[in-house]
C-alpha cells in the first residue's frame, strides 16, 4: 500500500474510532462474504463493521488515543464501530455470534473505556435503550397521573363545600342586615341620662338636721 494510502487509510480509522461512542474488536477467520454481509446488514442502524489491516489500526487507535485493543490485534481483524445504540448492538453481535460460532468477540471499548469480552456479554444482556425509555415513560405517566389525582381531589372537594356554603346563605338570606330583638332594640334606644327614681331622688335631695346626742335637736 502506497503511504498517501496508508496515511488516509490511517486518518480514516482513527476519525472513526473519534466519532465512535463504542467499538468492538471481532476476528472473522471462516466466515464467508454472505455471512459478513449479514452482519453488516444485522448492526447497519446502529453501527458499522469494517475489515481492518492490523498494523494500520494499532497506528490509527494510537493517533485517536485509544488503548483498549492494545497487543490484540491479530489474525484477521474487524471493528465494529457503533455510533447508535451500544446495547441493541452488542444485542446483535452476540446473537449473531450464537448462529454463527466463527464470529469471535476478542474486546471492545464503550465511550473511552476498555471492555473484555464478559463486558461485552453483559452489556448484550441489558435492556434496550427503546425499552429503558419506554419503562421511564410508563413511570411518569404514572406518577404524574398521581400526583394530578392528588391535587384535583381536594380542590374539588373543596370546591362543593364552598358552593353547599353559598346554597345555604342564599336559601336563609343576608345574617348581617337581620333586625335586632324589640326588647333589646327598645333598650338600645333609651336615654342614658334618664332620671333616678322620684322616691329615691327626694332621699338623696333631704336636707341633713344636726341632732344633738338624746334625740334633742341642736
Amino acid at each position: 500500500m502506497a503511504t498517501a494510502a496508508k496515511s488516509a487509510a490511517i486518518a480514516e480509522l482513527a476519525d472513526n474510532f473519534r466519532n465512535s461512542g463504542a467499538a468492538v474488536l471481532t476476528e472473522y477467520r471462516g466466515l464467508t462474504v454472505k455471512q459478513l454481509t449479514e452482519l453488516r446488514t444485522s448492526i447497519r442502524e446502529h453501527a458499522t463493521y469494517a475489515v481492518v489491516k492490523n498494523t494500520l489500526t494499532e497506528l490509527a487507535a494510537k493517533e485517536a488515543g485509544v488503548t483498549a485493543f492494545d497487543g490484540q490485534l491479530a489474525g484477521p481483524s474487524a471493528i465494529v464501530f457503533v455510533t447508535g445504540d451500544a446495547v441493541e448492538t452488542a444485542k446483535k453481535l452476540r446473537d449473531f455470534a450464537k448462529a454463527h460460532p466463527l464470529l469471535v468477540i476478542k474486546s471492545g471499548m464503550l465511550d473511552g473505556k476498555p471492555l473484555s469480552a464478559d463486558d461485552i456479554k453483559k452489556l448484550a444482556d441489558l435492556e434496550s435503550r427503546e425499552v429503558l425509555l419506554a419503562k421511564l415513560a410508563g413511570a411518569m405517566q404514572a406518577s404524574l397521573s398521581k400526583a394530578v389525582y392528588l391535587f384535583a381531589a381536594p380542590l374539588s372537594q373543596a370546591a362543593r363545600t364552598v358552593d353547599a356554603l353559598r346554597a345555604k346563605v342564599a336559601e336563609s338570606g343576608p345574617v348581617a342586615d337581620a333586625p335586632q330583638d324589640a326588647a333589646a332594640q327598645d333598650a338600645q334606644d333609651a336615654p342614658q341620662d334618664a332620671p333616678q327614681d322620684s322616691a329615691a331622688a327626694d332621699v338623696q335631695d333631704a336636707p341633713t338636721e344636726d341632732v344633738a346626742p338624746g334625740g334633742d335637736q341642736a
